[in-house]
């Protein structure tokens, strides 16, 4: 993001169904190009409790040949809405915090950004400080920003609609499905897996392994998919009900943990390995790793080939190959 010159000044699924959004009817300026994506990606859960945010990227650029102006409210809540609707069409409704400063006389501080053509400002906002998020169920997502400040509870104001998103809300998990988050040990916080390249997830997953830190070591591991290399399984997965492929899920990584899995290959812990090669491509990548294994009297060499999906920004291995290269 570029520099922008702001100075202070005190002071939805947006109809949202497979069809195209209508137009506002008082839409800004179409320099202002506003769109929205997942920030961190994770689960989400039903709730407004602080511990389960929604947190989305909100970013408005320029692209028109003239600089734009708009006003940015201290409180983002009255530069911009969320709206969002389930599969029947019926909208989810704001927060009672929405409302109240909607029906409450109040000052509001803004201040004015400046953006040149070419210019991006992005924020990041928790859907659910202005959505009531009760029921599980797939949702589609938009917002709208209004360049002069939202004041009113209608859609009057100016504004300008930002691209659609898919939000899948899941059950909410029972002790089973928590067991399987991986949680810092010493901290006790989810931990969350970085934007990194592939070459260096399979490192991760491996020198996790060495070091016995499972919780790391399923960290870059997509279980799901893993699973469902196996069809029998697989069919018997999608059968399940949430909280039956939550068993499942625990099932299958204990039986990793334990080398009991028909997967147990990746459970197996090198004395040292080396990355042959890398190649990716779009959202798809394998890695190429020569690993050995050490045994009383002699040392067995194999090559790993491990292969990684990406899904926004984050990179993980959903399934590997085993090839035996003989013994030193």
């Amino acid at each position: 993001m570029k520099r922008l010159r702001s100075s202070i000044i005190g002071a939805t699924l947006l109809a949202l169904c497979a069809i195209a959004l209508p137009a506002a009817a008082n839409d800004a300026p179409a320099s202002a190009d506003v769109s929205i994506r997942f920030y961190n990606r994770t689960v989400y859960y039903p709730g407004n409790s602080p511990s389960e945010p929604v947190y989305v990227q909100v970013s408005i650029a320029n692209n028109g040949p003239e600089t734009y102006r708009f006003k940015l409210a201290e409180d983002h809540g009255f530069s911009l809405d969320f709206f969002a609707t389930n599969t029947r069409n019926q909208p989810l409704p704001h927060t009672e915090d929405w409302q109240r400063k909607r029906n409450t006389t109040r000052q509001v501080y803004f201040r004015e950004v400046s953006l040149e053509p070419g210019e991006t400002y992005s924020f990041v906002e928790n859907v659910k400080d202005y959505l009531t998020v009760t029921d599980p169920g797939m949702y589609v997502l938009g917002c709208s920003f209004y360049p002069e400040l939202k004041r009113k509870s209608d859609d009057s104001e100016p504004s300008s609609r930002s691209n659609r998103l898919t939000l899948e809300v899941k059950p909410s998990p029972g002790a089973a499905a928590v067991r399987i988050l991986p949680v810092s040990p010493t901290t006790s916080e989810v931990l969350q897996p970085e934007a990194i390249p592939p070459d260096q997830v399979v490192t991760k997953v491996i020198t996790a392994r060495q070091r016995s830190e499972w919780n790391q070591f399923f960290l870059y591991l997509d279980l799901e998919k893993m699973l469902a290399r196996d069809p029998a399984r697989d069919r018997r997965y999608r059968a399940e009900s949430e909280q039956g492929r939550y068993r499942m899920l625990e099932d299958y990584r204990t039986e990793l943990m334990n080398e009991t899995s028909n997967d147990r290959d990746i459970s197996t812990i090198p004395v040292e390995f080396e990355i042959e090669r890398t190649e990716y491509a779009g959202n798809r990548g394998t890695v190429e790793v020569i690993e050995w294994f050490k045994y009383p009297s002699f040392r067995e060499k194999k090559r790993y080939t491990y292969e990684l999906e990406s899904r926004d920004g984050i990179w993980r291995v959903y399934g590997f190959n085993v090839q035996n290269l003989g013994t030193e």
